[in-house]
């Protein structure tokens, strides 16, 4: 189905479609807002409910120079704005909305420029992980930022469908890295990634449960219920302190369970996505969970 969905959003026709129409028919409710001043308001609220927030300027694989460059200092302003406002709030970003695929030494060079920042403002940037053919890459430039800047200021996304991902976590967990735990949502092939979704729920555990006992920070990214009392358990019984990881979920999706486990005394982060570039990333909601359809189709009704 995930392949199917985004098979689909690839075409032009619907994604000419979508991009006009789509925060009208529903596309808000996975997005914050196109605009940074409304997408603050959004921050303030969440922090109001208990919830912590990182927030994502959308945006990836970016050919000019140009863009790359206003990419980097958009979050260099919204991690201003965060300290200015004193959010509870940190940033997440894409190396290749930064100029990885241009050159790596231009996407360093504004890591660093944002890094900088983060610094000053004493915050935290999380670098995405993206489809296959820039993991490597991915995890040498990161590698390279935690040594300069330390894992207070700088984490990395693991993706469990992925072989290599055990692997991965051992490296950087011997190195005390900060990692998000993610199932994964592009579409990669059956010879690196694991195809079925059982196979994907076990390598996710394991990966947490590992990363945990490593002593290692771990943000829990899933809606999945059966995971996160898993994890419960599994903190309590080895005694995990609760200020060693976080739960994350997405902006828009099982809000009440995100309240109840802030109200029970988790830290519980809302990634909150912004910007005008949403398309790709509503795409890959839909194909990791096809029934968020629902609320576009409702969407589509009401107009």
């Amino acid at each position: 189905m995930r392949g199917a969905v985004l098979t689909v959003a690839g075409n032009a026709g619907i994604r000419t479609f979508f991009q006009k129409y789509g925060m009208r028919l529903g596309v808000a409710r996975f997005v914050a807002a196109e605009q940074l001043e409304e997408t603050l308001e959004a921050v303030e609220r969440l922090n109001k409910q208990g919830l912590l927030v990182t927030l994502d300027y959308l945006g990836e694989s970016v050919s000019e120079q140009a863009l790359a460059e206003e990419a980097a200092e958009q979050t260099v302003r919204v991690l201003r704005a965060i300290y200015e406002r004193k959010l509870n709030s940190n940033v997440s970003v894409k190396l290749t909305q930064l100029g990885l695929q241009i050159d790596p030494a231009l996407c360093e060079t504004l890591m660093t420029r944002i890094l900088n920042e983060a610094e000053r403002t004493r915050n935290f940037v999380r670098i995405d992980m993206e489809d296959s053919p820039v993991t490597q890459v991915t995890i040498d430039l990161f590698r390279k930022l935690l040594s300069r800047y330390g894992r207070k200021r700088v984490g990395l996304v693991l993706q469990a469908y992925l072989y290599r991902t055990e692997e991965d976590r051992r490296r950087l967990g011997a190195l005390g890295a900060n990692l998000r735990i993610v199932k994964g949502a592009y579409k990669e092939p059956k010879e690196i990634a694991y195809p079925e979704k059982k196979d994907v729920d076990e390598n996710y555990v394991r990966l947490v449960e590992a990363h945990m006992s490593q002593g290692c920070y771990t943000a829990v990214a899933t809606h999945d219920e059966r995971i996160i009392e898993k994890t419960i358990r599994f903190v309590q019984e080895r005694g995990i302190d609760r200020e060693r990881f976080e739960f994350q979920m997405l902006y828009g999706i099982s809000t009440s369970l995100q309240l109840r486990l802030a109200q029970e005394g988790y830290r519980v982060r809302v990634y909150t996505p912004f910007g005008e570039a949403w398309y790709p990333y509503f795409t890959r909601r839909i194909a990791e969970r096809p029934a968020n359809l629902w609320f576009v189709m409702k969407g589509m009704f009401r107009s």
